[in-house]
């Protein structure tokens, strides 16, 4: 009886794992989903979705997709069913729903491991829209114009004069020193101690960002871990300054720092501690890596595109030429006019695609071109496949900033989303933009530069510079 027995649990076992990988493969829906595959159960397509690609094209993952299924397919990525959009149209209709009706904002449950459940990608409803307007107040065009601007202007004269002394610097490195250390000088007077190293912030956001789009495995040794592990010693360095803010005065003007722990005082406040550290690391965060990635990236296409570096040098020359003091400081009024300059970040960041995909999650069954998005999936819009979209843009991948001659851009459209839409549109968008364009003015009005190694990139699925991009500057005088 030993047998027949082994051979029923055996069977019933086989039956069980064919239907639990047969419902993987075939979910249900109250409607038509859309086609594609399920991938694997459990890891889905994740290991296809992560895989490197040297290119500046629409990633292969998606290609492949777009190529098999059309514009709109399903897939499964860290163990959640996703939609993915890669038409424009219909990313347009997703992201311009007002939020909270039949969808939301939402990263996937990695994302919010690695950001904080309390984290501004978690928050909706007023809270966010309160958040959304306390740090546009603190980055604002006002605040930007006062008080950044003239600061901006003085770390990037003073990083350009340092990196022209040595014989290469690599500028991704570079800039994101530059970036970081002024950013967290102004929201939270952060200046790095050598003899407290365990304290260095921007080491943790290295750590941080090396794993940040990785394969979403904690254990010891991987980039994951150790991006998890980079945020918990920022986190525990940012709860430490802002123990020794509430009892200790500092000797720096009021920054975002000040402003959050009077907010934290009001009895009807609707922050919390974890929301405030959250929001600190989540800033600091978008300054440290899609502005220095964006001016790097900058620089590289210049240095492949002279005629286009031409054009813009002339345009910062001319400024220069203007004004009464060519030695005097880079204006408000000067960068409100920079036309072309706007036109090659515009294009830049088109170009980059720093991020791969934005996400929602549908609320309810949402039809959509023939398929439905059953309520409680995931939603991503693909960036690349809007950014290069040939109807869109002609030779979508060639570097060309007069594509934007007489383009007014006043937030995301359904053909330009590097900053998002609606109301989720990046909070610090002005503010990168200012620092790379006062970075461009300096340095293609002061120095000349050439590649000595590096500048190859690559994507998983993020943007990165894996052989980092070394030039050597130079004065132009000299």
């Amino acid at each position: 009886m030993l047998v027949p027995a082994s051979l029923f649990i055996g069977t019933l076992i086989i039956i069980c794992i064919t239907h639990w990988v047969y419902r993987w493969r075939n979910p249900g829906c109250n409607g038509k989903l859309p086609p594609g595959s399920m991938g694997f159960p459990i890891i889905g397509e994740t290991h296809r979705f992560f895989t490197r690609t040297t290119s500046s094209d629409v990633p292969p993952f998606m290609k492949e997709r777009m190529e098999r299924y059309g514009p709109v397919f399903k897939t499964s990525l860290v163990g959640q069913s996703f939609i993915v959009s890669t038409d424009p149209e219909v990313n347009h209709l997703i992201i311009s729903q007002l939020e909270g009706e039949s969808f939301v904002f939402w990263y996937p449950d990695t994302f919010t491991k690695i950001f904080g459940q309390q984290g501004v990608q978690s928050l909706h409803g007023s809270i966010h829209k309160y958040i959304r307007n306390m740090v546009l107040s603190h980055f604002g065009p006002e605040s930007l114009k006062h008080k950044l601007l003239p600061h901006i202007v003085h770390r990037v004269q003073r990083d350009l004069s340092v990196w022209e002394n040595q014989d290469s610097v690599d500028l991704k490195e570079a800039v994101v020193k530059m970036v970081f250390e002024l950013t967290a000088k102004e929201l939270i007077c952060y200046q790095y101690n050598p003899t407290k190293p365990s304290e260095n912030l921007r080491e943790c956001f290295i750590a941080f960002m090396e794993g940040l789009i990785s394969f979403p495995l904690d254990i010891p040794g991987t980039a994951y871990h150790k991006c998890l592990q980079g945020r918990k010693q920022a986190m525990k360095i940012l709860k430490n300054m802002l123990q020794e803010r509430r009892i200790t005065p500092k000797s720096c003007p009021e920054d975002f720092f000040d402003y959050l722990l009077d907010e934290l005082k009001n009895e009807d406040t609707v922050l919390s501690e974890a929301i405030c550290l959250d929001l600190m690391f989540f800033v600091l965060y978008g300054s440290f890596e899609t502005t220095s990635i964006s001016i790097t990236f900058a620089v590289k296409l210049l240095t492949e595109n002279p005629a286009v570096l031409e054009e813009l040098t002339e345009e910062h020359e001319a400024l220069i030429r203007n004004r009464k003091n060519g030695d005097a400081p880079l204006t408000w009024k000067e960068y409100k006019s920079m036309k072309f300059t706007n036109q090659v970040l515009n294009e830049v960041v088109r170009l980059a695609n720093i991020v791969p995909g934005v996400f929602r999650k549908a609320l309810k069954d949402i039809p959509i071109q023939g398929y439905t998005i059953p309520a409680g999936w995931a939603v991503m819009l693909c960036l690349p496949s809007v950014h290069l979209n040939p109807v869109k843009y002609k030779d979508p991948l060639e570097f060309n900033p007069h594509r934007w001659d007489g383009v007014e851009l006043n937030g995301g459209t359904k053909d330009f989303l590097a900053f998002g839409a609606g109301q989720r549109f990046c909070v610090g968008t002005d503010f990168a933009k200012l620092q790379m364009a006062v970075f461009l003015h300096y340095l293609v009005t002061k120095y000349r530069w050439k590649t000595i190694k590096g500048g190859d990139i690559a994507r998983i699925p993020g943007l990165t510079f894996p052989n980092g991009f070394h030039i050597k500057i130079s004065e132009k005088n000299t």
